[in-house]
């Protein structure tokens, strides 16, 4: 072995060399280190993300929740206006036609119909369905007698969409569709909710900060 300073041999051994005392441990070293780097196999772009992911530290950031809401009853104005109408032209023929009192029974039997079962369903979508946002999470529970949970993680979500009726623009309210890769919703229809546009922007907004955090660029599908 040559002493990389003067050129003098020394032994293999040496820890300094004998003639200008340049230090040879260190170097020889930093030589086997960097030969076992070069001869490490190099990672996958797959086992690269892999060990990424696994470094994230999800749980120093606290889950907070960000939304919380169901199904709003100004979504039903579209029904309350048609059993309106259908109640004003009951009372017109009535009115017009109808002379016997078992006939007003009959009118009014028909005309409490559609109220009731428009109160019915009402009842039921306020009762079978909510919805959790959290910085992390988007959570929605489904039925009344048997309650189903699903989680999407918000980093999972590719796309928010919302639409809205004429009659849903009056009072603002819509339904919000979220595609995702989630395999048992890949896409999620919200309806009848209340100030749809500022949720759907929340959700976007908490789905592309909580990406940015990750430091993961997911391309959509």
């Amino acid at each position: 072995m040559l002493c990389p300073a003067c050129g003098v041999e020394v032994v293999e051994a040496a820890i300094f060399c004998h003639k200008c005392g340049h230090q040879l441990a260190k170097q020889d070293s930093q030589t086997d280190q960097i030969s076992a780097d070069s001869t490490a196999p190099a990672l996958k772009p797959a086992e690269k993300f892999k060990e990424a992911a696994a470094k994230l530290s999800v749980g120093d950031e606290p889950e907070e929740e960000l939304w919380r809401g169901g199904y709003s009853p100004k979504a039903m104005i579209e029904a309350w206006c048609l059993s309106g109408l259908i109640s004003i032209g009951l009372l017109i023929i009535g009115f017009l036609w109808v002379r016997q009192a078992w006939y007003w029974v009959i009118l009014l039997l028909a005309m409490l119909i559609p109220w009731i079962y428009n109160l019915a369903k009402l009842i039921y979508r306020r009762l079978s369905v909510r919805y959790l946002l959290t910085n992390q999470r988007f959570i929605h529970e489904s039925g009344i007698l048997r309650r189903v949970t699903d989680r999407i993680e918000v980093i999972d979500m590719d796309d928010i969409t919302f639409e809205q009726k004429i009659f849903e623009r009056m009072v603002g309210v819509g339904t919000i569709k979220i595609a995702s890769s989630d395999r048992t919703h890949p896409e999620l229809i919200l309806s009848g909710i209340e100030n749809v546009g500022y949720v759907s922007g929340l959700i976007d907004d908490t789905r592309r900060a909580e990406r940015r955090r990750r430091g993961l660029h997911i391309e959509s599908i």
